[in-house]
């Protein structure tokens, strides 16, 4: 009976024992306390997307993440604010993670120093990087000794880059120097990035075991398999913004803006105008601090509100609006002058808003010139034509009752008209009136 007591006992004890072996493995299989923060990135790099990804950052500092993974798609950017984001990757105690995608993706020109930058480099099949030859800010590729300091400089940039972090650095002087661009697959066999992934899921798998360098730690081990995904926390202000590093969205704010003060300014009081029209041309000038603007161009559109308001100012019949219009296409066409064709105005857009705008100061012309040929209704020049009853006999002065008045009035060329006689007001010269009868009366 005692051997039968028994046996379960140790059946029970044997389980516990079990249990407790396996608690550390299980705890090494579950998911590490410390999320994977992700930030998409699908826009050009500008002024506000060094705010986005500042954020993002602070925020993956803040929860001590175990990652940062960008989301790139880009076709590239300004160079001064690729460095900035740059230093504050170089700077973050949080690795950062560069996972080129989704497929058919790139990241090209500022993306490619940004992903040789990271600390993690990725991309999903399908994508490509590379492309990464210097620009001068009005678009154009130099050609002189400025261009020659320009390509040495960011050929020297991008080498550190890729000494720092153990990758290919003679092909990512070749991005610099011939622009050369190559597809995922390549990128990996020449050491330019870690690892090719489908999903997020493959990335953190891949990524899990790699030891990279933060500053403060010589080195750290990557705990991300199986990692909670977070998305990014970045100000909403910095989300909305975004938008400006879109020409289009920058030129139509612009526009919106000229046409709001140019209405204020038309009509003083209607306050609307005024400040929609001061909004959007402070967001308008925004974005074009992120865009490579010829101020030729921009001088030009000024140029052409201003000819506009002057034309419902001054009698030029319509020769301030050809003017304006000219000075507004012209612009227009001007102000973003870059070979890249994501800093170029969309024709899309381009034509429509000219049509528009010059269709309607054209119809205004019109409307302002017919107002001129049309016969005068109020004032005094507006009882000429009226139809006037005589009061007191004209001989040939006398006085006639018209427009709800008694007026002094003398009978042209001479003659009479008895007392309720009608006459024809032909003219007015201070307080009297000149008259003829009409084709009834008899003189």
């Amino acid at each position: 009976m005692f051997l039968l007591s028994v046996r379960p006992v140790r059946l029970i004890a044997g389980i516990l024992l079990a249990c407790l072996a396996a608690l550390p493995a299980a705890a090494g299989d579950d998911a590490p306390a410390r999320p994977v923060h992700w930030l998409d990135l699908q826009e050009p790099i500008g002024s506000i997307t060094v705010n986005v990804v500042a954020d993002a950052l602070a925020a993956a500092a803040a929860d001590d993440a175990e990652m940062l993974v960008i989301h790139l798609d880009t076709p590239g950017g300004l160079v001064s604010a690729t460095r900035s984001i740059i230093q504050d990757v170089l700077a973050s105690p949080v690795p950062v993670c560069v996972y080129v995608g989704p497929q058919g993706a790139h990241a090209a020109s500022a993306g490619t120093f940004l992903t040789v930058a990271a600390h993690v480099a990725a991309m999903a099949p399908g994508t490509n990087l590379g492309a990464a030859s210097p620009v001068s800010g009005s678009g154009a590729i130099p050609d002189s000794t400025l261009a020659s300091k320009m390509f040495e400089d960011a050929e020297a940039w991008i080498r550190s880059l890729s000494r720092l972090r153990g990758r290919n650095e003679e092909w990512a002087a070749s991005a610099v120097r011939s622009a050369e661009a190559i597809p995922a697959d390549e990128a990996l066999e020449l050491g330019v990035i870690d690892f090719i992934a489908d999903d997020s899921s493959e990335l953190l798998r891949k990524a899990d075991g790699l030891t990279v360098a933060v500053p403060g730690d010589s080195s750290r081990v990557l705990h991300t398999a199986g990692a909670r995904i977070e998305d990014a926390r970045v100000a909403w202000r910095w989300r909305a913004l975004s938008v400006l590093n879109d020409p289009t969205v920058a030129y139509l704010l612009l526009m919106l803006g000229f046409y709001g003060i140019f209405f204020e300014l038309s009509n003083p009081g209607a306050i609307f105008p005024g400040v929609v029209g001061g909004i959007a041309l402070i967001l308008g000038l925004t974005g074009l601090q992120t865009l490579s603007v010829n101020y030729a161009g921009l001088l030009l559109i000024v140029l052409a509100v201003v000819l506009f308001f002057l034309e419902i100012q001054i009698q030029s019949h319509g020769l301030l609006a050809v003017g304006g219009s000219a000075a507004l296409v012209a612009g227009s066409l001007m102000l973003f002058d870059s070979p890249l064709p994501f800093l170029r105005l969309s024709l899309r857009v381009l034509i429509p808003v000219l049509l528009v705008t010059v269709g309607f100061f054209a119809f205004a012309m019109v409307l302002a010139l017919r107002a001129q040929r049309r016969r005068v209704v109020s004032g005094r020049e507006g009882l000429v034509g009226l139809t006037a009853e005589v009061r007191r006999a004209l001989d040939p002065e006398g006085a006639v009752f018209v427009a709800g008045e008694h007026w002094t009035a003398v009978l042209e060329g001479g003659g009479s008209v008895p007392v309720g006689g009608r006459v024809t007001v032909v003219g007015v010269d201070h307080l009297r009136l000149t008259v003829r009868p009409e084709r009834t009366e008899v003189p």
